[in-house]
């Protein structure tokens, strides 16, 4: 999710090993691999056995320390006694596409995914994913679900700038602050925004602070092009090992992950602030699937409807990220208070591009983004 990784090329069929020519079906022929409900396969409890007989989910670029997936990987397996494998916790949205599609009928594909929101558009635009309605599906609002239930909103946050306070002197809180001469080389972002949800969304956000909107990006990459001319971009892609050495001291990325590193690094000795930019709030959600070929398709199912429970929605809020049934969570008093008032402070209410305006942004990073950051 966060930096880029090269995915491997596919091996032989022969080499891996095919995806189980049947999915998992019930007595009277339901089929998980096209159920596109649990009541359309017979309902939770027969969905819950078809995953425990699958015993195996096949997940990608999920770290732990990210909006406390951890915790969410270890409760679905304490509770349903089904094994997690992760593979590359640190590959990127893209990666996560380039493992479906180079994968396709092998039995180690992906069989769900986690991907920044304009990813989840260009996936289900490419038909690989999987029209799946989790229980709680209509209490997604619903400009952050796909009509086709193919993809829906998961998490979110809004874009921050995270500092290390023991090695910089006076922590930035704005864009505008990040052109200072006093921050030569110390800013990073999560990623590469052509591949990483993270770092689309830091991108997206300067352009907001500096004179652009959701129709146009092109005022972040040139304020990363002027980072990038005064020495201050550094091109090392912050991650929690990064920010523990020093090596990206001031890093734009979500506020959940900011805040995160906050708790964890405490205790090692840094001092980790975190600031919502007034001059450039830009706020988004990360986008949950299943890969229309899974190879374990009812376990793939099983771990949205673990995801989109309160107590999978409740875990991402102890994470620091705002989980897509707050609101209704809220309103049904099922809502972790303690957790909520946790969360990073931020003034009004955020709004979010559409996906034709995702699609055209990413449409300007991919021309644009080397140019404005190389040389």
């Amino acid at each position: 999710m966060g930096g880029s990784l090269a995915v491997l090329a596919a091996l032989a069929l022969s080499a891996c090993g095919a995806a189980p020519e049947s999915a998992s079906t019930t007595a009277d022929g339901k089929n998980a691999a096209t159920a596109t409900s649990a009541a359309d396969f017979g309902g939770m409890d027969k969905l819950v056995a078809a995953a425990k007989k699958e015993g195996t989910l096949h997940a990608i670029a999920l770290p732990r320390d990210w909006a406390n997936y951890g915790a969410l990987i270890d409760g679905f397996q304490k509770k349903y006694g089904i094994k997690i494998q992760v593979e590359s916790p640190d590959g990127s949205s893209q990666d996560e596409i380039n493992a479906v599609t180079s994968r396709k009928g092998q039995d180690r594909a992906p069989d769900v995914l986690d991907l920044g929101s304009s990813f989840a558009v260009s996936a289900a635009q490419q038909g690989l994913l999987a029209p799946y309605k989790v229980q709680s599906y209509d209490d997604i609002p619903a400009g952050q679900k796909d009509a086709q239930a193919r993809w829906y909103n998961d998490y979110g946050g809004y874009i921050s700038i995270g500092c290390d306070a023991k090695r910089v002197k006076t922590c930035p809180t704005s864009f505008a602050d990040l052109l200072k001469p006093q921050y030569k080389g110390q800013v990073a972002l999560n990623g590469n925004p052509t591949q990483s949800g993270s770092a689309f969304g830091g991108v997206y956000a300067a352009a907001l602070a500096n004179g652009g909107s959701f129709d146009d990006i092109q005022p972040g990459l040139d304020f990363f092009a002027k980072l990038k001319k005064n020495g201050n971009y550094t091109p090392v892609e912050s991650t929690p090992a990064t920010v523990e050495k020093g090596e990206t001291p001031i890093s734009i990325d979500w506020d959940y992950l900011n805040a995160g590193y906050a708790d964890e690094f405490g205790s090692k000795g840094v001092d980790w602030k975190v600031a919502v930019p007034s001059d450039g709030q830009y706020a988004q959600y990360y986008s949950q699937a299943v890969n229309k070929e899974a190879p374990h398709p009812a376990a793939a199912r099983l771990w949205q409807e673990y995801l989109y429970s309160t107590e999978g929605q409740n875990l991402w809020l102890k994470g620091y990220a705002r989980p897509a049934l707050m609101t209704a969570m809220e309103k049904a008093g099922t809502l972790d208070k303690a957790a909520a008032a946790k969360l990073p402070q931020v003034s009004g209410t955020p709004s979010f591009p559409t996906e034709a305006q995702q699609s055209k942004a990413k449409t300007v990073l991919a021309q644009g983004w080397g140019k404005a950051v190389s040389g």
